[in-house]
């Protein structure tokens, strides 16, 4: 059962949202707390759901994967296991980071990460191309990162 967040577990949020290294010491020095008050906040934020998991942010371009792609996905019909099949699919596919069910002209929204032009076009045909539930798709192509910030805006008093 989730308590009701406060002012101060928002700018604990807001701090891990910044640099999620930060030690217990430095989190409580930033909100003004102790440490041992901190550090059973951040525990409950975590077991509540507020706080998912932990990650570093990796470089895309020094990985060797910094072509990215937007690609929409229409099902061929509308159907539930249709629908499922996508869903179960893009789970077990390392090149797409991010998926979602959309509304509009398209039913899912991809966000896939490749080597390079060839390397996507092999992805799309020989991976999403198995997928026989996919309709048509689209691809829209990264020609440069205005802003990525992995953070989610908080109702911070400033």
């Amino acid at each position: 059962m989730s308590t009701e967040i406060d002012h101060t577990d928002l700018r604990l949020l807001q701090q891990l949202q910044e640099n999620s290294r930060l030690t217990t010491k430095e989190l409580a020095a930033a909100i003004n707390l102790s440490t041992t008050p901190t550090f059973e906040r951040m525990k409950r934020l975590e077991r509540e759901g507020y706080i998912k998991k932990y990650m570093a942010v990796l470089d895309a371009e020094k990985l060797n994967c910094g072509f990215v792609a937007f690609c929409y996905l229409k099902m061929k019909q509308h159907t539930y296991e249709n629908s499922m099949r996508i869903m179960e699919a893009v789970q077990q596919i390392k090149e797409i980071a991010e998926c979602y069910n959309i509304s509009g002209d398209y039913d899912f929204l991809l966000k896939i990460y490749a080597e390079d032009m060839k390397s996507y076009q092999k992805f799309i045909l020989r991976i999403l191309g198995d997928l026989d539930c996919i309709g048509s798709l689209s691809s829209s192509f990264v020609l440069g990162e205005v802003k990525n910030s992995h953070t989610i805006p908080l109702p911070l008093d400033h």
